[in-house]
């Protein structure tokens, strides 16, 4: 099974990651700085309980404070840190916050993605891109698997501010060479994600409390979801390979575990390994919601060697188990990490 391994290629590298307190990016700049990058990360608010501040991490880092929509405070971080890989994982990722309020969201999603292309173009270093895409950009093809050569055919606001979003990295590398790769994930879930509305960490809260999750859906929405830590590999597996193969630059990726259910699957499944037999309380209020969505991963598989490692009961467990310690107010005990240890002499990011 592939995956992305501590191989060297790290050490000392220039990442920044945009995003980095948010449920992927943690993540991902943990897994960064196991393996000895310099990586910057980009705050734009500070964020109570963020696992980037789990295990000091947070003081591994050079963090810069400021907003994607600012293409000049963007060009001076690029230029002034001299990056060489960028991770674009910031964005206004929930859907009823899109909904509510859309032009804040394509203002960030949108006008927060060309900015950082521009300034990465602009910037004379070339420095490759991974951004990060939803399966959402797809939009409803009638519960058929998405794969690379389905259409982005997005109508909801979140779903066409990522469809925009992956359409200008692939024009910065038809248009300009930019080395750009897309990637296109289900719903994350995982150990970190504090956003309490969404329907993993929202029921596991209500269930460890005792009370009855709360389904805005119907709970029959199909989603293909993808654990968070797997997500993080990924990333850093395709940068790997985009430093590696050139011929890759351009193109957009799926990344799926086959991990599929819909939102009473996903309840149950918790519950089960709880021990809890609670049933969530549906309103069925959710709108703008597509009813199936299945990602077909196999592009990844066979062109990058791709390979999830973390089965959905392992996945799960390891969930709620950094849900229990977080709650009890015991963060730095949330997960056995079983990321490789900093090689001596590499050299980490200082905190700003």
């Amino acid at each position: 099974m592939a995956s992305a391994k501590d191989n060297g290629f790290w050490r000392g590298r220039r990442v920044l990651i945009t995003g980095c307190t948010g449920l992927v990016g943690a993540w991902t700049t943990r897994a960064l700085v196991a393996r000895g990058a310099h990586v910057v990360g980009l705050v734009r608010d500070r964020v109570a309980g963020s696992d980037l501040r789990r295990g000091g991490l947070v003081k591994k880092i050079d963090r810069v404070h400021g907003k994607l929509e600012d293409f000049n405070f963007l060009e001076r971080v690029v230029n002034e840190h001299e990056i060489q890989t960028i991770f674009h994982l910031a964005a206004q990722a929930i859907v009823g916050t899109a909904n509510r309020s859309p032009l804040a969201t394509f203002e960030a999603n949108i006008r927060g993605t060309y900015n950082l292309l521009e300034a990465a173009r602009r910037s004379g270093l070339n420095p490759h891109v991974v951004l990060a895409s939803s399966d959402k950009a797809y939009g409803d093809h009638a519960g058929k698997a998405y794969d690379e050569t389905s259409p982005l055919a997005a109508t909801h606001p979140y779903d066409v501010s990522k469809a925009c979003a992956d359409m200008l990295g692939r024009s910065y590398f038809k248009s300009y060479g930019l080395p750009v790769c897309v990637t296109r994930c289900g719903n994350f879930f995982g150990g970190g994600d504090l956003n309490w509305n969404r329907l993993v960490p929202g029921a596991i809260r209500s269930l460890l409390a005792g009370e009855a999750p709360v389904l805005r859906s119907t709970g029959q929405e199909l989603r293909d979801y993808f654990y968070v830590r797997d997500g993080a590999m990924a990333y850093i597996h395709l940068a790997e390979r985009m430093a590696a193969d050139d011929g890759i630059h351009g193109e957009a990726f799926n990344f799926s575990a086959n991990f599929r259910m819909n939102s009473l699957e996903m309840i149950r499944a918790i519950c089960k390994q709880l021990g809890s037999r609670i049933e969530p309380h549906i309103l069925g209020t959710a709108t703008n919601e597509i009813p199936a969505q299945r990602v077909n991963s196999t592009l990844a598989r066979e062109k990058l060697g791709w390979a999830p490692r973390w089965t959905f009961d392992e996945a799960l467990e390891e969930t709620l188990a950094w849900y229990r310690a977080h709650l009890a107010g015991l963060e730095n005990e949330a997960v056995n990490l079983d990321e490789p240890a900093i090689p001596a002499g590499s050299r980490l990011g200082r905190a700003a």
